[in-house]
């Protein structure tokens, strides 16, 4: 059973960071290309990253170009997304995605706020 789980969210200030960490069983995650994506209230899902199995990052959107960056440890089988300099428009529930079955966590949050 495919698993992916979430974590680090919270609430940050404007200009702040965080590590966003998915753990992730059930697959062969050396092998599996990996995105984070995101969605904010009333809006529709948006790509932001994706990683090889390798780790070679396949592209990254403006929105959070120079400013979010995609890594992986396969030896642990952890994702993570370092944001930086974060912005209200950044806030949002934020997934962890397999590309080997096309599942999904079940997110965590983030809200940036003064």
């Amino acid at each position: 059973e495919v698993q992916l789980a979430e974590s680090g969210g919270g609430l940050v200030q404007p200009g702040g960071s965080l590590r966003l960490s998915c753990a992730a069983s059930g697959f062969p995650f050396s092998d599996t290309g990996m995105n984070w994506i995101r969605q904010a209230p009333g809006k529709e899902l948006e790509w932001l990253l994706g990683i090889t199995g390798s780790g070679i990052v396949t592209a990254n959107t403006e929105a959070v170009k120079g400013r979010f960056t995609i890594s992986r440890d396969n030896a642990k089988n952890m994702l993570y997304l370092q944001m930086t300099n974060l912005k209200s428009e950044d806030t949002a529930m934020y997934y962890c995605e397999e590309l080997a079955y096309g599942n999904r966590g079940r997110g965590t949050q983030v809200t940036v706020s003064s």
